[in-house]
């Protein structure tokens, strides 16, 4: 069971991550998933996930505003770029495995 004072410090850790996250905008989820298996959209479904598994309901497009900081439609407009065919062939193969 996890002690209050562990659960604190997950989510202190989780805040820093994802601020740590929004100040990388460079790093694309096309990156992240090809060298890490994870990305900000995981992250948000996890977090959808998580609460159904407490009995809780988060919505998608909230989750991926708490993530992303901004509506994830704003997000992909600003700061994603296209996935180059090598890293398209990547995530291909990697998912393959």
């Amino acid at each position: 069971m996890v002690s209050d004072k562990q659960a604190q410090i997950e989510a202190a850790v989780f805040r820093r991550l994802l601020k740590h996250l929004d100040a990388r905008k460079d790093v694309q989820n096309i990156e992240l998933m090809n060298l890490a298996g994870f990305c900000r959209n995981c992250f948000s479904k996890w977090m959808v996930a998580e609460a159904k598994e407490q009995g809780e309901t988060i919505d998608i497009d909230d989750a991926r505003q708490q993530v992303y900081g901004m509506p994830y439609s704003e997000w992909k407009e600003k700061h994603q770029l296209p996935a180059t065919p090598e890293q398209l062939a990547t995530f291909e193969a990697l998912q393959k495995k």
